[in-house]
């Protein structure tokens, strides 16, 4: 092959190479847009997407809370491989528990750059990647966005924060462009999608892309447009009317961002990084953000992708955050480094493919608490605080029976499972870990 017609192969696999882009919505429950079944929050936008795309029926989080899920769909692996982030960070850099606490205590606490990022691989497959939004993978420089491959990164670095004064409860500002803090006017919604549409208008048009837009919204202090700065002692407070106004007010900036995206040539995933909080709807599930029952951690999931993926279909395939990093990288043609854990959906969404069983596992850790699960096909097993339950998800979706006592062998075959589980991702950097003697 000449010169020039190598060049000229290597510009067609570029520009066929589809963009990728990822939105992330922040504590929003399962059941929070009416192309879910709400009743009180209009989501065209969103609905739009799921109409064009197909909308997941029993989509899963990483994770019951934010660091972990996140660490997930960065890595395409479980959470637990990294170490210390099965639970959210803490404001101001802070381990919420032992393992958390030791790294924090080293100055090791975030995502380390040893573990690969889907932002690295796309940009050394020739992707540009940018990031406006939530990061909550670490405070420290090391474990920024930029370092785990973003060209790009505007957003909140810690887990929430104030959506007008942009400060964390600790007053601090988390407020920050390409590694350092900065001073904007402005709702924050409103900065992470102007910010996203800023980047997609300047880009060079002739690259593909990877563009990830975690929201913050609907996550405490909840403030619609026009509200006043959070009062620290009410910052988990509020009323499901204001969290109605900020869940339509992203779905309208998300609209906004859509309406400046090639179509045709874009996969797009919409998701929430766990299980909704105390003003969110999650019906019919149990409880929700923060444990291991299903409010906790099943989330909406709707993915786009014109001519690969059929408008306006539904999927029982069972799916988790990590799924996604998988999906995107097949969809690039970009082979990992090493072994995701994650699965590729693209089979399955397009039609080619029927869902799958599948057996996957939660982890949760904060302070003393301590909370596991383990699917396998529609048996589920639940250790809450040492309390064990058994669910057949197929006739109790609700996890409203424990049948633990009726089917001991299941119990058992889940809990050698998780055990197994636990061993096999036991993290490097947590071997010289030593646990604090109980009192």
């Amino acid at each position: 092959m000449t010169r020039r017609g190598f060049l000229a192969s290597a510009a067609f696999a570029q520009a066929s190479r589809p963009n990728l882009v990822v939105i992330l919505a922040d504590d929003l429950g399962s059941a929070d847009l009416s192309c879910y079944g709400c009743p009180d929050i209009r989501t065209p936008s969103l609905d739009a997407l799921a109409a064009a795309g197909v909308r997941f029926t029993r989509a899963y989080a990483n994770a019951p809370e934010c660091s972990p899920t996140r660490t997930g769909l960065m890595t395409g692996r479980y959470q637990q491989r990294a170490g210390g982030l099965e639970c959210a960070i803490g404001v101001g850099n802070v381990g919420r528990y032992d393992e958390a606490e030791w790294l924090a205590s080293k100055g090791q606490l975030g995502l380390p750059v040893s573990e690969t990022s889907i932002a690295r691989m796309l940009k050394s497959a020739g992707y540009a990647t940018a990031c406006a939004g939530k990061w909550h993978l670490g405070y420290l420089p090391e474990f920024s966005a930029n370092r785990h491959g973003f060209d790009e990164y505007f957003g909140i670095m810690g887990g929430n924060a104030d959506y007008f004064t942009h400060t964390e409860e600790d007053g601090t500002n988390v407020l920050y462009h390409n590694g350092k803090p900065v001073q904007r006017e402005g709702h924050v919604t409103d900065l992470i999608a102007d910010h996203a549409i800023a980047w997609l208008k300047a880009r060079p048009k002739s690259q593909p892309y990877f563009l990830y837009v975690p929201f913050t919204a609907p996550h405490t202090p909840l403030q619609a447009l026009g509200d006043p700065p959070a009062a620290k002692a009410t910052w988990n407070e509020g009323k499901r009317a204001t969290y109605v106004k900020m869940v339509e007010h992203m779905d309208r900036r998300i609209g906004e961002l859509l309406g400046h995206i090639d179509t045709a040539n874009t996969l797009v995933v919409f998701m929430s990084d766990n299980g909704g909080y105390a003003q969110s709807r999650n019906t019919p599930l149990k409880a929700g953000k923060s444990t291991c029952w299903e409010g906790g951690i099943r989330i909406p999931c709707i993915v786009r992708w014109p001519g690969r993926i059929p408008a306006g279909s539904t999927t029982a395939q069972v799916a988790m955050t990590m799924d996604i990093s998988a999906t995107l990288l097949a969809a690039a043609s970009v082979k990992p480094p090493r072994k995701l854990d994650g699965m590729d959906l693209l089979p399955v969404m397009s039609g080619k493919s029927a869902p799958v069983p599948r057996t996957l596992f939660w982890s949760y850790k904060r302070a003393q608490t301590r909370r596991w699960a383990a699917r396998e096909g529609d048996w589920k097993l639940v250790v809450d605080n040492g309390q064990e339950a058994l669910h057949d998800l197929a006739s109790d979706e609700r996890e409203q029976h424990n049948v633990i006592a009726q089917h001991p062998d299941k119990a058992q075959r889940l809990r050698s499972l998780l055990d197994a589980w636990k061993k096999e991702t036991a993290p490097a950097r947590l071997r010289d870990f030593k646990p604090k003697p109980a009192a």
